[in-house]
């Protein structure tokens, strides 16, 4: 139910300024691409998407073979957590997902004070951790980790396999996907639906040790993509200097939409993507995003006790729905 949550949205008629879905539509190259393979909607795809994988290695630098792909990241990191997920380490607030699929978990508070900054030579690791999980650029408040210190963690942990989400890599921080060759303990997950637009595709992939590589693509179905999604991801992954273009907009638009709620006396806090966390005390959040949601606007509260009810996740819409969503906070607040 988390993750359905997370997701949110769907059927809602009105703006949508949920975390998962990018407001800009996807590229046309990418539209077009999908148009043209309904109509061969009766055939399979390459076994193993191989042309998305071989664009995928190619662009990245990695070997083919490190290379899994999924219908959605989704599907890969519950597989992940399946093998790996005994004595899960996290830094929270995190991926919802993340507690919720993990047998038991530890945590590392990521602290409002801090403006939720962390700097990863000071992680522990409890002795016995089989996955330690860093989302980066961090999921719900954008901001991103110096992964400098990664190959030293990597060292001092061998017997911890440590996953670094790059769901939001295309908004921004600084990507660690060319190191897994070189540890056999670094696994790196993906997705197409953020920066990429192609939430409705379901695209996600991941760079993996050689082992854990060869298990999933040989315990998932060979054909795990349609062909119009297959094709988007070909088209849109062909165009990165257009999606990088796209991302400059959505940052610029979600620093706009924040220094308009610091207006109101919301806090807000620093981002590196299209969303943030907003702080609305005294208000309540929950009580913020029903009244919002009568007037057609969805956001989602963090709800998070140890943060307080006053958190709020936001995600810049266009920039005349921000309006619209600042109208409304306007008369709320």
């Amino acid at each position: 139910m988390t993750s359905k949550m997370e997701k949110g949205g769907a059927t809602f008629e009105g703006i949508k300024l949920l975390l998962c879905e990018n407001p800009l539509p996807p590229l046309d190259e990418a539209i077009s691409a999908a148009q043209d393979e309904l109509a061969r909607g009766n055939y399979y795809t390459e076994p193993y998407s191989e042309p998305l994988r071989r664009l995928i290695s190619e662009r990245l630098g990695v070997p083919e073979r490190l290379v899994h792909i999924n219908a959605g990241s989704e599907l890969i990191l519950r597989q992940i957590f399946d093998r790996l997920g005994d004595r899960v380490h996290l830094l929270t607030p995190t991926y919802p997902l993340f507690p919720e699929i993990a047998r038991r978990y530890t945590e590392t508070r990521l602290l409002p004070e801090r403006d939720f900054a962390f700097d990863l030579a000071e992680l522990e690791i409890p002795p016995g951790t089989t996955l330690a999980v860093i989302v980066n650029p961090n999921n719900p408040n954008g901001g991103s980790f110096d992964m400098g210190v990664l190959p030293d963690l990597l060292a001092r942990h061998r017997d911890t396999c440590f996953l670094v989400d790059e769901a939001f890599i295309g908004l921004g921080g600084e990507s660690v996907v060319h190191l897994v060759p070189e540890h056999p303990n670094l696994l790196v997950t993906r997705t197409l639906s953020k920066a990429h637009s192609l939430a409705g595709f379901r695209v996600g992939y991941a760079v993996l040790p050689e082992p854990l590589a060869d298990d999933l693509n040989t315990h998932n179905d060979a054909y795990p993509l349609a062909r119009p999604s297959q094709a988007a991801a070909l088209a849109t992954l062909r165009h990165e200097d257009r999606i990088a273009e796209r991302a400059v907009r959505l940052r610029r638009w979600a620093a706009e939409l924040a220094g308009r709620l610091e207006a109101l006396g919301v806090r807000t806090f620093p981002t590196e993507t299209y969303f943030f966390l907003a702080d609305f005390s005294p208000h309540n959040a929950t009580e913020l995003a029903e009244r919002l949601r009568q007037r057609k606007i969805l956001v989602k509260p963090l709800d998070d006790a140890r943060l307080g009810p006053g958190f709020m996740r936001v995600t810049t819409a266009l920039p005349d729905d921000n309006d619209r969503f600042v109208a409304a906070l306007a008369e709320m607040l």
